[in-house]
């Protein structure tokens, strides 16, 4: 992605509907990584003409902070509007949901370029962040996105919209995942790495549920997540610790780093007594990326 604004971190991503000015200006000035103003499923049919001129609004004012616009599927009568609408504001991503497969985002690619030029914005500038698994259809066509991810931030994990479509529920009585549920969520990962983005998960659904969300970001980040996203500002606290890395871990990322530096020919050589070779160097790099550096 070309543009001015650096790499976004996509640990805590913050949902606000497009049609409230109030809670969109306290999303802006919280402390999430990015701030998602939703023109989908928060805002009614009736009112999405009106969130789409507030959002459209929003953006030029909001350019100091992180922002994605949650944009209408493709095919739906809003799509093309949506993106005529914020692209000359220039969010750096547009979130796609509902994204079915590689030929969504190849359209979705050749739709911002047009628009891009149009408003005078260099093409590539605004990255896109799709939902990959919000049906069936988008599970199976995980495999192929990978070589349409050329504006691609990152996937992200759907589990609500997914269940529905399998008419089953999101989670068990353990708040584990039902077995389809769980297959999306390990493509998803999988998924990312190929595509070389960031996997970022689900929403934890009940705001009043601290502790939940607690353990289901740290079962996250230990399966590879970078990030989760976030329907209530209270949320967005506790995924941000989630996702950063300890102290410790930060330690042994900069010094696996600085060895290799130090050493740029070796492909394997000894750190404290154990054998360090170019795969830790990769998750080195991953941790640091994670922690900000």
């Amino acid at each position: 992605m070309s543009g001015g604004k650096a790499m976004m971190r996509l640990r805590s991503p913050l949902f606000a509907p497009g049609d409230s000015e109030r809670k969109a200006a306290k999303a802006l000035a919280g402390g999430a990584d990015a701030v998602i103003l939703d023109l989908e499923d928060s805002v009614a049919p009736a009112a999405k003409d009106g969130a789409r001129a507030l959002v459209a609004a929003l953006l030029p004012g909001a350019c100091a902070r992180h922002v994605i616009v949650r944009i209408n599927p493709r095919g739906t009568d809003w799509y093309l509007r949506d993106l005529a609408a914020v692209v000359p504001g220039r969010p750096d991503a547009v979130m796609l949901p509902k994204c079915t497969g590689a030929d969504d985002l190849l359209a979705l690619d050749h739709h911002l370029e047009a628009l891009e030029t149009a408003a005078g914005l260099a093409a590539g500038a605004i990255g896109v962040l799709p939902i990959v698994t919000e049906t069936a259809a988008s599970v199976l066509g995980l495999p192929g996105m990978a070589g349409a991810a050329r504006r691609v931030l990152g996937f992200c994990f759907g589990a609500e919209d997914l269940s529905a479509d399998l008419g089953i529920s999101p989670r068990l009585a353990d708040q584990s995942y039902p077995a389809a549920v769980a297959h999306a969520r390990a493509a998803v990962l999988v998924a990312a790495a190929a595509a070389g983005v960031p996997a970022l998960d689900t929403p934890w659904p009940d705001p009043r549920d601290p502790d939940g969300l607690a353990r289901e970001a740290a079962t996250a980040a230990a399966d590879g997540f970078t990030g989760k996203l976030c329907i209530h500002p209270d949320q967005v606290g506790p995924v941000n610790a989630a996702f950063t890395p300890d102290p410790a871990r930060m330690a042994w990322a900069r010094r696996v780093r600085d060895a290799f530096a130090a050493n740029p020919q070796a492909g394997v050589f000894a750190l404290d007594g154990k054998m360090i070779d170019r795969p830790h160097l990769k998750l080195a790099n991953r941790i640091l990326a994670a922690g900000g550096e």
